[in-house]
Parts: structure tokens; sequence; C-alpha cells
């Protein structure tokens, strides 16, 4: 922990501290230079720090499922990479419930808000809904309309939602289940960090 009246230590030895606090009292200069870092600092830690979020969870006890959510994310990512899928499946299968017990209503939100910049409309839309597509694998759960799902009938991610739910998420809780350790993943994390990242909030009209 830094001392009280102790800047946080650069990440590079070249870079600069803004000098002023407020937002307000920024230059123009000042905004270049802190957005140039930023994007170095992006570069070099977002895919690592993603990575935390959810190894942070590696030893957490369960509620009540045989594995934790952690050992969970491993075994969806470790099926998906024996099934042959792209890079980028595997990696929103690893991260697709990494807020799912710090923002367990909003989980699915959570994940997407992470990972939307860098994957495609289908995994995007895919995180977004597939909370309420476990629903039709959880027919005695009271309070849950199994079949809420199907407002969205007809939508072109529907059906990869549907199996990813089925095979990949749903199924995911096997303790017997030799996972994949999650350095196996770290380099295909980094790599869908490292693509250019698409603005969704420009975009105007999406598919709900």
């Amino acid at each position: 922990m830094n001392a009280h009246g102790t800047r946080s230590p650069l990440a590079d030895a070249d870079w600069q501290y803004l000098e002023k606090i407020p937002l307000e009292e920024l230059s123009r200069q000042d905004w270049l230079v802190l957005e140039q870092q930023r994007a170095l600092y992006l570069a070099r830690h977002q895919a690592d720090q993603a990575l935390r979020l959810l190894s942070a969870s590696q030893n957490d006890p369960c509620f009540g499922y045989q594995v934790n959510n952690y050992r969970h994310c491993l075994q969806s990512a470790t099926m998906v990479l024996r099934d042959g899928l792209p890079e980028e499946d595997v990696v929103v299968a690893l991260l697709h419930d990494v807020g799912f017990i710090a923002c367990p209503l909003l989980h699915g939100d959570f994940a997407a808000s992470l990972l939307g910049a860098y994957v495609s409309d289908r995994n995007h839309w895919m995180l977004r809904h597939h909370a309420t597509f476990q629903n039709l694998h959880s027919p005695n759960m009271p309070g849950v309309d199994q079949h809420e799902r199907e407002r969205w009938r007809g939508n072109p991610y529907f059906d990869w939602t549907a199996e990813f739910v089925a095979r990949y998420d749903q199924a995911a809780a096997d303790p017997a289940y030799p996972c994949e350790p999650i350095e196996t993943f770290v380099p295909m994390v980094r790599a869908i960090f490292s693509r250019p990242p698409v603005d969704r909030r420009s975009i105007k009209k999406e598919i709900p």
C-alpha cells in the first residue's frame, strides 16, 4: 500500500504524471500525453488484468455446485478448445462467467462489456443473453420462465447461444473433468485483447 501523499509508480519510467488533478484543468496536451500512455498501458496490461479477475477466485469455496466458478470457467473453455472451436470462442468460454459472483444478476452484461470491443457480434450477443438461455435447462428452478429465450428466436445468434449454453455452460460443473490449466489460455486471451477495439458505444442500432 502506498503511503499517504505518495504517488503510485508509473508503469514506465519514461512516462509523465499529470500534474493537475481536476479533469477541468487538463490541457489538450495533457490529454494527448495521457491517451498515448493509456494505449501503451492497455496493450501491456489489459489482458492480464482480465485474467486476474478470474484467477482471483481460484481457491474460493462453492455454494452448492460441485465446482467453484473458476473451475466452471476453466472446464467450459477446455471443452470448447477440445471441440476445435475458434480461439475467440475459447476465450469467451473462459470469461463468460467472470462476473458470476461479483455481479450475479448482470453477469452476462459484465462479460459482454469486458470482451465486447474485441469479439464478434455473435459472441457479444451470446454473452449478453446466455444467462436467460440457461433457464431452459432449469425447468424446476422456482420463479424461472423456462422458455423466456423464445422472445429472441429468429435472431441470427440464437442457435449459437443455445448451443453454447447446452454444451459448454450448463454441463460444465463436473469435478472429475480434466481441465486445462489457466496457462493454456493466457496466449489466447492476450491475442484477443490485442485486436483493434470496436467502439460499441457508437453503434446506433444493435440487434436486441
